[in-house]
């Protein structure tokens, strides 16, 4: 799951083998279950306010936070993530 200020817009398919891990299984669990219709709605929400970040520029208050594989797209001097 993808969320930005904590509105869902968007995830990644798991594979297979991930339903059959337990310890994603309890994490799952113990996280709120989404619908698609809610990541439908945030998506639609972020794209009406020109803030979505597959479509606009973000402006990154916490970029130290931002997971490794997308610190590629930060860009520092701007503060912006593209």
């Amino acid at each position: 799951m993808f969320f930005l200020n904590d509105v869902p817009f968007t995830f990644d398919d798991l594979p297979v083998g991930y339903f059959y891990d337990r310890e994603i299984i309890e994490e799952a669990d113990n996280n709120k279950e989404y619908s698609v219709e809610d990541i439908y709605k945030g998506s639609n929400y972020l794209i009406m306010e020109q803030c979505h970040p597959c479509f606009d520029d973000i402006e990154i208050l916490n970029p130290e936070n931002l997971p490794e594989e997308i610190q590629s797209f930060y860009n520092g001097e701007e503060d912006l993530l593209r």
